[in-house]
């Protein structure tokens, strides 16, 4: 496992994040509606994080990845490109993240370094595992602003579903600097998270 390099900055809560989930790895999501400036929470990312490129309604997407693709290279971070495997391919990142919808499909991965899967149910996780993906990002653990309105695992339900896989497993949904010390016991492989990253 890569470890994060310790970067501190007073103004993104990023190396807090991971000290209070306990774990070595970040995932930050991008979503310029919620975190209109992503290029200050990258830069306040530790070495070795992870750096999903959502906003799949973004007017020049490939424009957007290549800038994320080099940002994260001068920080020495890995860029996914969520949802759009050939995208991925054309601005060199390191891998590709798949919404639970794509783990149906057959899917060419070779050549990326990561791959990882959005997984709201068992049924995901045993695909994502069939798959061989890297990390399967569980979600949502907490009320999110990704979902509003829609209901949360919570702790105890996060676990229970988890406990059936061995894939590594992420933490996404609401996870901040205060409820990631209720992950802390499950020795989770990542947390992610978006406006996570920001100061409350």
């Amino acid at each position: 496992m890569v470890k994060l390099a310790q970067k501190k900055n007073r103004q993104f809560p990023a190396h807090a994040l991971a000290k209070a989930a306990g774990v070595e790895r970040l995932i930050f999501c991008t979503d310029i509606a919620r975190v209109c400036k992503p290029d200050a929470v990258i830069e306040s990312l530790p070495a070795g994080s992870l750096v999903i490129c959502r906003d799949y309604d973004h007017p020049d997407r490939e424009a957007y990845a290549r800038h994320l693709r080099a940002l994260t290279r001068k920080n020495r971070q890995f860029l996914l490109v969520a949802g759009d495997v050939a995208l991925a391919r054309k601005v060199g990142a390191d891998g590709v993240h798949l919404p639970e919808y794509m783990l149906s499909r057959r899917q060419v991965l070779g050549g990326f370094r990561l791959v990882t899967a959005a997984c709201h149910s068992r049924a995901a996780l045993v695909r994502a595992a069939r798959l061989g993906v890297d990390f399967a990002l569980v979600s949502p653990v907490f009320s999110t602003r990704s979902h509003v309105g829609a209901p949360a695992l919570g702790p105890h339900r996060f676990r229970l579903l988890t406990s059936c896989t061995a894939l590594p497993v992420a933490a996404l949904g609401g996870v901040n600097v205060h409820t990631a010390k209720k992950l802390r016991p499950f020795k989770l492989a990542a947390v992610a998270a978006i406006d996570g990253f920001l100061t409350e």
